[in-house]
């Protein structure tokens, strides 16, 4: 990370000049990015769900080669030369901390155990995108079907998501109502507000507090992130954007809700999908429902939120439930992974092999918040070094076994972690290292997970 001190703030379209005596992280810049511009597209994908799973149906009970997907997983058959389910990862900092813990799933942050305000750190996605979005309309793309953003600058600020299918396809492949002349002076125009905007914090800085210092530091950095955005912008006014036929445009572009839970999560499946094939960006994280809220899924019957069927107190019906739920939502990864599978790129491999995905959760269970033993999957990416095929699991090497139908000691093993080295952050750290981002750890990793890699 590059870091700088500044004694007072200016910020202007080009640079910060100066700070309060504070270390404000730069983005990556383009002469920081020559010596690492990527040759050849690599690809991530992040797709996270809610509240855990039933993980008294959902845990693969044998390791290595020859284990057997459990009855939610059992869509992933036909892929499984291509999945690596894995068992016993954890966030250190986040256990027994249930609320924020979808805000953390790609930091690995410290989070408050009350669920109140916090500063996170960057989450892997944004590094990846500083190296791999170099040569993209979108250094990343960031989506959320139901509920937030999953990416966080390097100032821990969250960047916001999209929601609107209509407004990610004009994003990626609308025509512009707008002159590029006249969105050249719109942005101009931004880029100057954005000027006074600095100027006018700078008059204040030494008349507050440390408190206050915080605060503004926290929003001169996201008028930043603007700033650069904005400049972005302008630089690929004069490419244009994808073309697409008429029919992939009419399929995209329809208007459609969680009404119909399966065709609208397939709608953005496919324009993440589209998104990865016109290279419009290499870097896409998802937020598939709300920790709070959300998650109904009438299509298959069940009217009940994820949240609500999580807190399932024992209960044989809602366990049922919550199973059918994992199982639609792995249906539904098994479809993303089909369309990656179909697609090649320009080089003849097929997008999934090019691209790295990560499904999974930020609990392992919701009635007590559980958050050991994070359901998690990773497909894909066998050109970026992966193999796959095997169950990696770090539980049974000290359990020997597991006893899903005790469900109080399964539970304990998705409360505490078995293995306190089974970290989620060296999975991230694994997949950062994949796609050429020169780090050697991330945030409270201890090493690469090398049975990933072939």
């Amino acid at each position: 990370m590059a870091h700088i001190h500044f004694k007072r703030w200016r910020l202007n379209r080009r640079q910060v000049l100066r700070g309060m005596g504070v270390s404000i992280a730069l983005p990556m810049l383009d002469c920081m990015a020559e010596s690492n511009a990527p040759s050849k597209p690599k690809r991530s994908v992040f797709l996270y769900i809610p509240n855990g799973v039933n993980t008294l149906s959902w845990q693969i009970e044998k390791a290595g080669a020859d284990f057997v997907f459990s009855k939610p997983l059992e869509s992933l058959q036909r892929h499984r030369a291509d999945v690596t389910p894995i068992s016993g990862l954890h966030h250190p900092m986040v256990l027994g901390k249930h609320h924020n813990c979808d805000k953390v799933w790609l930091t690995g942050a410290d989070v408050p155990g009350d669920g109140g305000a916090f500063r996170n750190t960057v989450s892997v996605d944004q590094l990846m995108a500083e190296v791999q979005g170099q040569s993209t309309r979108f250094p990343s793309l960031e989506l959320a079907i139901e509920g937030h953003s999953l990416a966080w600058s390097r100032d821990g600020i969250q960047i916001p998501a999209e929601r609107n299918t209509q407004s990610i396809f004009n994003l990626l492949f609308g025509v512009e109502r707008e002159s590029k002349e006249a969105i050249r002076r719109r942005l101009t125009r931004r880029g100057s507000i954005l000027d006074l905007v600095a100027e006018d914090a700078g008059k204040v800085t030494e008349k507050i507090g440390s408190a206050d210092r915080n605060k503004l530091d926290e929003y001169l950095t996201a008028v930043r992130q603007v700033e650069v955005r904005t400049q972005r912008a302008d630089s690929w006014l004069n490419v244009p954007k994808p073309k697409l036929d008429d029919s992939e445009a009419a399929h995209l572009s329809r208007k459609l809700d969680l009404s119909v839970v399966r065709s609208y999560q397939r709608l953005f499946v496919d324009l993440m999908v589209m998104a990865l094939r016109t290279d419009s960006t290499r870097v896409i994280t998802c937020m598939i429902g709300s920790e709070s809220s959300g998650g109904a899924i009438p299509d298959i019957g069940i009217s009940q939120t994820r949240h609500g069927l999580s807190h399932h107190n024992g209960d044989p019906e809602q366990l049922r439930r919550l199973t059918q739920t994992d199982t639609f939502l792995v249906e539904e990864f098994s479809y993303l992974l089909d369309e990656l599978k179909t697609h090649t790129d320009q080089d003849g491999q097929s997008l999934l092999d090019t691209t790295q995905v990560l499904w999974g959760s930020g609990m392992a269970y919701g009635h007590s918040h559980g958050n050991a033993n994070l359901p998690t999957l990773l497909a894909g990416g066998r050109a970026l070094g992966y193999k796959h095929g095997e169950h990696v699991d770090f539980n049974l090497p000290k359990i020997g076994q597991y006893n899903v139908s005790d469900a109080n000691e399964h539970y304990r093993i998705c409360s505490r972690p078995v293995d306190s080295d089974a970290r989620l952050s060296n999975l991230l750290l694994t997949m950062l290292q994949r796609v050429d981002v020169p780090v050697k750890n991330f945030q409270d990793s201890i090493r690469p997970i090398s049975e990933l890699i072939a």
